[in-house]
């Protein structure tokens, strides 16, 4: 009878300077970057509605609390799908 000699595929990975690193991780790496660049860079006040009052904030606090509930609302999704 034949045997499967199919070898199972971890990961995809890199290696630099000796050392594995997952793609994943390098993209995940790269993407964190390009945000906090992206948030440093944008300094100006910009004036928000918030359904009646109207406040003015550096647009970095903004991107950054934006940014915050964006992790915790897929970190509650991705809880909640995990439990399923």
């Amino acid at each position: 009878m034949a045997q499967k000699t199919a070898k199972e595929h971890g990961p995809s990975t890199v290696t630099v300077k000796g050392r594995d690193y997952r793609l994943r991780s390098i993209g995940f790496f790269v993407l964190a970057a390009l945000t906090i660049w992206f948030i440093a860079a944008n300094t100006n006040s910009v004036t928000i509605r918030l359904w009646i009052p109207e406040v003015t904030l550096p647009l970095w606090i903004v991107l950054t609390v934006t940014l915050l509930v964006g992790i915790l609302l897929g970190l509650l999704i991705a809880y909640r799908r995990a439990r399923r």
